[in-house]
C-alpha cells in the first residue's frame, strides 16, 4: 500500500519493486532497482526516508522517520524484521536480521551489522566496521571479500525483485 500523508508523497523509481503487502507512507524516496518486501513499513510522516539504489528492505522491517530524516545509501540490505530509526546508513552495508538501529545512529560505508544487534542511539560506526551484540560493539575491520559479498547480495535481490515484478507480485 502506497499512501500520501497530507502533501507528502512517496517517490518510487519505476524500476523499484514494492510489494503490495508493504506499507509506504509520506515523504519516502525509493531509488533505482530497490525492493521493499512484504510486511515492510516505511513511515515518513514527519521527516523523510531516502533509500538509494540497489537496496533491499526485507520482510517485516520498520523504517520510521519520526524525529529526523533517515538516509540509506546504495547497495544496502536490511535483513528481515529489523527496526530502523537511525539517521544514516552508508553505501555497501548489510544489516542483519532482527537488528535495531537507534535514533540518530550513523552507519558508515562498507559495514556489516550482525543479526539481532542493538545499535544504541547516537552511536557512530566508522566505515568498514563489523558490529555485533546487544549493545552493539565494533569487533573488527570488514575485509574486501566481505564487501564484495555485500554487493553480490544486493545484486541478488535486484534480480529477485525483477522476477517478482515480471510475475505481477
Amino acid at each position: 500500500m502506497i499512501k500520501n500523508f497530507g502533501r507528502k508523497k512517496p517517490k518510487i523509481d519505476p524500476s523499484a519493486f514494492v510489494s503490495e503487502n508493504a506499507y509506504v507512507i509520506g515523504d519516502v524516496s525509493i531509488g533505482r532497482n530497490s525492493s521493499i518486501w512484504p510486511g515492510a513499513v516505511l513511515r515518513a510522516d514527519r521527516f523523510r526516508i531516502q533509500i538509494g539504489c540497489h537496496c533491499s528492505i526485507q520482510d517485516n522491517c520498520v523504517i520510521h522517520a519520526g524525529i529526523a530524516d533517515v538516509m540509506i545509501g546504495n547497495n544496502v540490505t536490511v535483513g528481515h524484521g529489523s527496526v530502523i530509526h537511525c539517521a544514516r546508513i552508508g553505501n555497501n552495508v548489510l544489516i542483519g536480521m532482527n537488528t535495531t538501529l537507534g535514533i540518530f545512529a550513523e552507519i558508515g560505508d562498507d559495514c556489516m551489522i550482525g543479526a539481532h544487534s542493538m545499535v544504541k542511539d547516537h552511536f557512530k560506526i566508522p566505515p568498514r566496521s563489523l558490529v555485533v551484540g546487544v549493545p552493539a560493539r565494533i569487533k573488527r575491520t570488514v575485509t574486501r571479500k566481505e564487501i564484495e559479498r555485500i554487493i553480490a547480495g544486493a545484486n541478488f535481490y535486484v534480480d529477485l525483485s525483477r522476477d517478482f515484478k515480471k510475475q505481477g507480485l
